[in-house]
């Protein structure tokens, strides 16, 4: 087994072994064990590199801020999904509550521009396509902030490759694939979220690599001072989208693989004992977990704080949440109702009103399931006297100005037909687990079903004997005999319901989704002394109250996501980039931006992708014939390094698999990123890691015959000393110039400039991207 691997690894041109003897002599060995090889301090010749990488990353953060702020002002339109962000940003000015499912931090961005420029949030960004100029909006400060971040996430790129000693040629490829990718200039350049969202996701990778070069340093000042920027970071990425979760699994594998070594009674550095350990796992545990929590918590007491006036944002939120909000509604037209009242009872989610008519449920449904053939009861959009119901006492004796209150039984009277909600155990249109809702006569409802007409009134979150109000207590309506609650969805009944909504019993009483709430009370008149409030002083609630119910809210929106949309894709699409997103059209100038990336960039990072995984494949077959035909650091880099960037791909991508919501192509932009450091780092692997002789085999240093070297850190001037780089220069330069012909080709649908002929634009759907003006 010695003679083959002896002749792979000295299969070098004469004199290599030569050179690569001065290289360790001078740099001696990394800690092979770690996950990069940052840059270090060197002596010497290592100056000059220094000065060559701050030049290089000089000139990229330049062209960084001149392809993200060139032409930021047009189009001076609403675009795409600034209908949204524009919006919010607009109502923090306001202190106007909303609601949306992402958390705050991002949009505070927004917010905070637009209070930098004396904006007072006036404009409420309604359509895509409104005039910024006519209305008055300081749009391009707005802008400004995600184009500022995006050209900081090339410059953080190029750092990563940079702290992690990698090659000049491979940095620059890295952050070149970035700086010309036309999805992420196009993504910063408008008022988005993404930009931060990228931006928060490169600055955790580069932290966490700070933080790791520290590992012989640990408990030193520069050695917290990483980890609570990475949890930062962390924070920063997951307070913008929940998305950002996928990054503290990223580093969450990366410090467990640690952590793991850490336990290694064998380790280069010495064994820990157990309470050492646990010194570095509760470190972790504060920086990576707690600290980023609190984070969190931070931007939504923030958002909180800022947004005290009552906003479109009220109906998403519970009555007690509403009160804490001034000018809210609720508090002003709430009215305490009682026995004998008329009333409308409307869903909290689909809007839709409790609605009764004269027509009956046919015989049989297109299944063959039989009906009860009674009343239909429905769900109506609209106002209409169809929708008034009486609340009744159980004993029907006529005594006014009783309260309803929490957890008492009661009927409802269909005014129009005279007849008495009811349910009963025939199995609903629509769901034959359900219950179905009917009406019944008044001699049937207080005779042989009068225990299937008695309902309860269940106040969320009420208390015992609580008035039941209009507008302000959201209930559920449980039927008492068969405890199931009154719920609907939006699925339209076929034509013998009208295409109204179906109303059934609930088995499941426990989802949001069965709330309801009496939006009036058409008995009582308008100048009714029952009408006349005192002014109320708003309330208060606990922030983590107020903070756990926001969340619930926006856990449950974000999973209703799931309705089609005409520019959504699918995560397979992504890599090979299948398809884009048309974001605004001019039809007299024949503009357009469309989101799409740089075809022949992403093509080349998604291939090289693939090249990394056969690379890793072969090496382990190698392995396992006995041929080791790399050096231990070499190896060490390729599955530490490389594959820690490999690890920030695979889980910003693969976990969109098992979502059911919407999805987008600006869902594969933090995998992009990690796609770019992967390119950089197989370059240079390609072109520049030469087998040494003189370095321990893998066999070596797993048996122990040779230790892995000293553990300290090497730059890449050290380690490539006696190397040409002519060859990573060429691959270099061919990699770029193909990514700046691609930038450039798909320019004008990414600035939204010039407009396209119709011939010019069936040149840019390589794909049959769904492009106009074609």
């Amino acid at each position: 087994m010695s003679t083959p691997q002896g002749s792979l690894r000295q299969r070098n041109v004469a004199g290599s072994s030569k050179k690569k003897a001065g290289a360790v002599a001078v740099g001696g060995d990394a800690d092979s064990n770690g996950l990069t090889t940052p840059v270090g301090k060197s002596a010497g010749s290592a100056s000059n590199s220094e000065l060559s990488y701050r030049i290089a990353f000089g000139a990229i953060t330049a062209l960084a801020f001149l392809t993200r702020f060139w032409g930021i002002s047009h189009p001076n339109e609403v675009v795409f999904d600034e209908v949204h962000f524009g919006k919010f940003a607009s109502y923090y000015l306001e202190h106007t509550y909303f609601f949306d499912v992402h958390p705050p931090f991002g949009k505070l961005l927004f917010a905070l521009m637009g209070w930098l420029v004396g904006y007072d949030g006036h404009f409420h960004f309604e359509n895509i396509g409104d005039s910024y100029i006519s209305n008055k909006v300081p749009y391009v400060a707005f802008r400004a902030m995600p184009a500022l971040l995006g050209s900081l996430t090339v410059s953080v790129v190029f750092l990563i490759m940079w702290e992690s000693a990698y090659s000049l040629p491979a940095c620059i490829v890295a952050a070149g694939l970035v700086l010309l990718d036309n999805a992420h200039i196009g993504q910063t350049r408008l008022i988005l979220l993404d930009a931060t969202l990228v931006l928060a996701m490169a600055c955790s990778l580069l932290c966490y690599i700070k933080f790791y070069k520290l590992r012989h340093e640990a408990f030193s000042r520069k050695w917290w001072k990483w980890l609570i920027l990475t949890g930062f970071a962390l924070s920063c990425d997951i307070s913008t989208k929940y998305v950002g979760l996928f990054a503290f699994v990223t580093i969450g594998s990366a410090v467990i693989i640690d952590l793991w070594e850490l336990l290694n009674v064998k380790r280069p550095g010495g064994a820990l004992s157990l309470q050492q350990f646990g010194y570095h796992f509760a470190a972790r545990a504060v920086g990576l977990i707690i600290l980023p929590f609190l984070f969190y918590l931070f931007w939504f007491q923030v958002h909180f704080a800022i947004l005290t006036r009552s906003g479109p944002g009220d109906d998403f939120m519970t009555p007690e949440f509403q009160e804490t909000l001034s000018d809210n509604v609720l508090t002003a037209n709430a009215i305490t109702i009682d026995y004998y009242d008329t009333i409308t009872l409307r869903h909290k989610e689909t809007k839709a009103f409790l609605h009764s008519h004269e027509a009956k449920y046919p015989l049989r449904y297109d299944d063959g399931r039989v009906s009860s053939q009674g009343q239909q009861v429905t769900g109506y959009p609209y106002n209409d006297t169809n929708n008034y119901w009486q609340i009744l006492p159980v004993e029907d004796d006529h005594v006014m100005g009783h309260h309803v209150k929490n957890h008492e039984l009661v009927r409802l009277r269909h005014i129009v037909t005279d007849t008495i909600l009811l349910s009963h155990d025939v199995a609903s249109p629509y769901y034959p687990t359900n219950q179905e809702f009917t009406t019944v006569s008044l001699a049937d409802a207080y005779g042989s079903r009068a225990a299937d007409t008695l309902f309860e009134v269940r106040i969320e979150g009420g208390k015992q004997n609580q008035e039941f109000k209009s507008i302000s207590s959201h209930f559920k309506f449980i039927h008492n005999p068969s405890k199931v609650a009154m719920w609907t969805h939006t699925k339209p009944l076929p034509d013998w319901g009208h295409k109204q909504q179906e109303i059934n019993g609930n088995k499941q009483i426990t989802p949001s989704s069965n709330v309801w709430l009496v939006e009036d009370v058409p008995s009582v008149p308008e100048d009714s002394p029952r009408r006349i409030k005192d002014e109320r002083k708003v309330k208060t609630l606990p922030f983590l109250r107020k903070w756990f119910e926001l969340q619930r809210s926006m856990f449950w929106h974000n999973s209703q996501l799931t309705s089609s949309h005409p520019y959504a894709s699918q995560p397979y699409q992504w890599p090979f980039l299948l398809r884009g997103v048309s974001f605004w059209t001019q039809n007299d100038t024949r503009q357009q931006i469309y989101f799409l990336g740089n075809p022949l960039g992403w093509w080349i990072a998604s291939s090289l992708i693939a090249v990394y995984a056969g690379i890793i494949g072969a090496d382990q077959v190698s392995l396992r014939r006995g041929i080791d035909a790399l050096d231990h650091r070499t190896r060490s880099r390729l599955y530490n390094s490389t594959g820690f960037f490999f690890l920030a791909w695979a889980t910003h991508y693969f976990p969109f698999y098992l979502m059911g919501r919407q999805l987008f192509l600006h869902h594969y932009l933090p995998a992009h990123l990690a796609s770019c450091l992967i390119v950089g780092a197989l370059m240079e692997f390609v072109f520049n890691a030469e087998p040494s002789a003189e370095e321990p085999s893998h066999q070596d240093v797993k048996t122990g015959k040779k230790a892995p070297g000293p553990q300290r850190h090497i730059t890449a001037r050290e380690r490539f000393a006696g190397q040409s780089m002519v060859a990573s220069w060429i691959a270099c330069t061919v990699v770029l110039a193909i990514a700046l012909a691609g930038w450039y080709f798909f320019l004008p649908l990414t600035y939204g400039y010039p407009g396209l002929s119709a011939e010019e634009v069936l040149r840019r759907k390589w794909l049959g991207y769904d492009l106009h003006f074609a």
